[in-house]
């Protein structure tokens, strides 16, 4: 494909940064492009896993202590998040039940719930109301030092990196790319490639 042809798919704004990367050069620019593309699917692969194990190993965990419905009780009339300050966790619950209708199974609950709910069950209210055990969740968390407190605040924050950076993905950003700046650098990829490596561990 031509650039001049490509350039009207991507747009002349979004191309601009690589263009601009790529000192003027338009065939580099494309090169770059379809270089990042390869970096975000490989990134997304990583990414989709960790999800997956995070929302089966809160699963996993809640289960024994809240039933094998727990995600449902919990959002019900009196469960442990039908409550104003998780009213949010609650509607995101019932809506994906909802949205299963007749098919609804508490597995395919699990996985109807996207990320962002399952970073937030590490938040101030849903990890209280849940009963401050899910840290157990992670057994290699190091233990709490005067530099840094590895609790579940730490953790929220962890994921929330996590969270932006596939949300980047999926909105088609950029993730070659020094912050704001048209410089490539894959630091921005590698440093949350190795968070998640991190938090896998």
């Amino acid at each position: 494909m031509i650039y001049s042809e490509f350039e009207k798919v991507i747009t002349p704004a979004r191309l601009g940064r690589y263009k601009t990367a790529c000192g003027g050069s338009s065939r580099k620019a494309m090169t770059l492009y379809r270089k990042n593309l390869k970096l975000s699917q490989e990134m997304f692969t990583v990414l989709s896993c960790f999800e997956v194990a995070l929302r089966n190993k809160i699963d996993e965990h809640y289960t024994p202590i809240h039933g094998n419905d727990w995600l449902r009780d919990a959002a019900a009339v009196g469960g442990f998040l039908y409550r104003n300050k998780t009213r949010m966790a609650q509607e995101t619950i019932n809506k994906a039940i909802t949205s299963l209708g007749t098919g609804y199974t508490h597995y395919k609950l699990v996985a109807e719930l996207g990320f962002g709910f399952w970073r937030y069950m590490f938040s101030n209210y849903q990890f209280a109301y849940l009963g401050r055990t899910l840290l157990n969740v992670f057994p290699l968390l190091p233990a709490t030092t005067l530099v840094i407190n590895y609790n579940h605040n730490y953790i929220l924050t962890q994921l929330a990196q996590i969270n932006k950076l596939r949300n980047r993905i999926a909105h088609h950003e950029p993730i070659c790319f020094q912050p704001r700046l048209a410089v490539k650098d894959t630091t921005y990829a590698r440093q949350h490639y190795n968070l998640i490596i991190q938090l896998f561990q």
